[in-house]
């Protein structure tokens, strides 16, 4: 009885600490505005100039003046590069990159989830909840989840913002579906307990901003955001598969734009390295969080 009152009066304090952050969150629309610019930016100039799969199409007019077998035989060739790389010949190259923007943004939520900590420190807001009496973890997991939220409602806006530039979603399935929401979650919460992490033990917003200046473009550039891991140099493509948002990508385009020729081994096995980076990300960050707190 007293285990489920101490377990109730946790979530109590993580639901009241999760809901502040989300109101301080819808409080500051520009704030949103601003960090989906760089996403929209990339998907509105990049992905548009940077047609890739259009290299593998033959024009019009030069495939009316072939002869029906080499078109075949063309067609088929080109068919075959697209399914190596893209792993569908049935995708175009501004779907590929707008899903992966999809888990960009979920890096770039996840990286700025120390921020709010580090705002509550400075405003000494840190050291009111370190007095209340109240369980160290749920600030943490607050944070968290808040900043898990805020990843999954912009990924949703990108994506709706990509369908009128062209975006051509072919969904595989609902347990597809749930899984790729699965993936971006874990994403997130791994990439936001790490960033608490580091805003415990760097104690200073500067060095906090240089963290994420260093780990957003490395991160997104060694990924398969961009480029399919098949058309990058060998050791980029060993440093890529070390890389969670490759796989969040991954995930992403599977459910998204794969159809019936997305992989259920691929997605199971997606999810698997997603789960064991968040849990591995978590349970440093509770240990940290753990011994730093106690120090405040």
């Amino acid at each position: 009885m007293v285990k489920e009152i101490g377990r109730g009066r946790l979530y109590s304090e993580i639901g009241a600490l999760t809901l502040r952050e989300l109101k301080k969150w819808i409080n500051k629309p520009y704030v949103v505005a601003m960090m989906l610019i760089q996403p929209v930016l990339w998907i509105g100039l990049f992905g548009k100039a940077f047609n890739l799969t259009g290299l593998f199409t033959i024009p019009p007019d030069i495939l009316s003046n072939l002869p029906p077998y080499v078109t075949q035989e063309v067609q088929s060739m080109f068919n075959g590069i697209m399914t190596r790389l893209f792993g569908t010949s049935n995708i175009d190259y501004f779907s590929y990159m707008a899903v992966g923007m999809m888990a960009v943004i979920s890096l770039f939520a996840g990286l700025q989830t120390g921020m709010s900590l580090s705002w509550d420190r400075r405003l000494g807001y840190l050291n009111k909840l370190l007095v209340a009496p109240i369980s160290r973890g749920s600030i943490i997991v607050s944070k968290v989840l808040g900043g898990t939220v805020k990843a999954i409602v912009q990924s949703m806006i990108i994506l709706i913002i990509a369908i009128p530039f062209g975006l051509k979603l072919n969904i595989a399935g609902a347990w597809e579906l749930l899984a790729a929401i699965a993936g971006l979650v874990l994403f997130s919460v791994g990439i936001g307990t790490l960033m608490i992490s580091i805003t415990l033990k760097a104690k200073s917003w500067e060095t906090q901003m240089t963290v994420m200046n260093l780990l957003n473009l490395p991160l997104m550039f060694a990924s398969n955001v961009l480029v399919p891991l098949a058309m990058m140099p060998n050791w980029l493509q060993t440093v890529a598969k070390f890389n969670p948002l490759t796989y969040t990508a991954d995930i992403l385009r599977e459910a998204l734009l794969m159809g019936s020729s997305a992989s259920s081994s691929t997605i199971l096995k997606d999810l698997g390295i997603l789960s064991i980076t968040a849990a591995v990300l978590l349970l440093i960050g509770v240990i940290i969080a753990s011994r730093s707190l106690r120090k405040e």
